[in-house]
């Protein structure tokens, strides 16, 4: 059966194109509502998935295995042990900064005063000294310790040379000072060549010749013995 259409035959071929232009249209836009539909689906069954935990070893729950736990989770590196010791260089030994300030004002032909130190050593050994005119009972009062240590300088380690020379600038120091008693460490020189003690036969022979020098005498045995000397100045 033919369809009629009324009117202009044009009309109606342009009314079916239009029609099929909107039915193509429509299944376009079903099929875009579709694959959006599915794509939300998708991303909510991702969502849901939970994620898996990091493969750490099963260790008990003691405070050591959480600590692992926590590093092997941050990949944190363990460092590499050496088998070098980090050893401190020995510190300068300290210089006082009073003695410094105190020979900066001591005239300089004191501290170079050697009396007697260059003289021959083969003259005894001087267990104690007392100089002419000074009573008995300075020295008796000094071995009995009742003249108290003011500054002490330990010749241990020295040579011939540096003894000397300290020992003069001790003396000056403490004369510049105003100090009455000072001890000196001088060792007993059983070490030295031919058990001959060499500076402490100096230290001594030096001493008696030095106006300064009242009287000495060996040390206390809790003070250095025969090893050490006990010195009395004159005052300033």
């Amino acid at each position: 059966m033919k369809q009629k259409w009324p009117g202009n035959p044009a009309l109606a071929r342009v009314s079916v194109a239009e029609l099929a232009l909107k039915n193509a249209a429509n299944d376009a836009a079903k099929k875009r509502a579709a694959a959006q539909k599915q794509a939300a689906e998708n991303a909510a069954k991702m969502a849901q998935t939970p994620r898996p935990e990091p493969n750490l070893p099963n260790l008990p729950l003691t405070d050591e295995a959480l600590f692992q736990a926590e590093m092997m989770a941050d990949q944190v590196k363990p460092i590499k042990a050496s088998d070098h010791a980090a050893l401190r260089k020995p510190l300068p030994k300290p210089i006082a900064a009073k003695r410094i300030a105190d020979e900066a004002h001591v005239p300089l032909e004191l501290l170079t005063d050697t009396s007697g130190w260059d003289d021959d050593i083969e003259t005894g050994d001087l267990i104690s000294f007392l100089r002419n005119g000074i009573p008995r009972e300075v020295i008796r009062k000094l071995k009995r310790g009742q003249w108290a240590v003011q500054a002490t300088l330990d010749l241990h380690g020295h040579t011939t040379t540096s003894a000397r020379d300290e020992l003069a600038q001790f003396i000056a120091g403490a004369r510049h000072r105003g100090i009455r008693c000072i001890r000196i460490i001088h060792g007993r020189g059983t070490r030295s060549p031919g058990g001959v003690p060499v500076i402490r036969n100096k230290v001594r022979l030096s001493l008696s010749q030095r106006d300064e020098v009242l009287a000495f005498c060996d040390a206390g045995l809790g003070d250095g013995g025969a090893g050490a000397v006990v010195v009395l100045l004159k005052s300033t």
